[in-house]
């Protein structure tokens, strides 16, 4: 086993409608097996279109910022140190308060490519 350590600046950046995603660890970029982590950056007033990961868990941290994660049926307010955990296959989307940027710390169960569930 080796032991990984990664910082922002070693992330493979992905963007996506109103929001940049951080890839800090993943099977494609490390020796992680069963999820991928990384940082997901949303400017002030960025409420992108919701999605569904099929198959992938997200749980969602707090980093930075105000906003909400939003399903078909709820809101959750977002701020420094509030934890959402979202299940495989159940709609969500994030919208950001600003002033500053949303920043979200995001974990996926098993490991997701960042945009790969977005319509297109």
């Amino acid at each position: 086993m080796t032991v990984t350590k990664r910082t922002l600046d070693d992330a493979e950046v992905v963007v996506m409608p109103g929001r940049s995603f951080h890839t800090l660890i993943a099977p494609w970029n490390s020796p992680a097996e069963h999820l991928s982590a990384g940082m997901s950056i949303y400017p002030a007033g960025s409420a992108p279109e919701g999605h569904v990961h099929p198959q992938e868990e997200e749980t969602i941290y707090c980093v930075a910022g105000k906003g909400r994660i939003r399903t078909r049926d709820d809101a959750f307010e977002m701020e420094p140190g509030t934890l959402v955990h979202v299940p495989a296959n159940t709609y969500h989307a994030t919208e950001s308060d600003g002033p500053g940027e949303l920043q979200l710390f995001c974990v996926f169960t098993p490991p997701v490519r960042p945009g790969s569930y977005e319509k297109g």
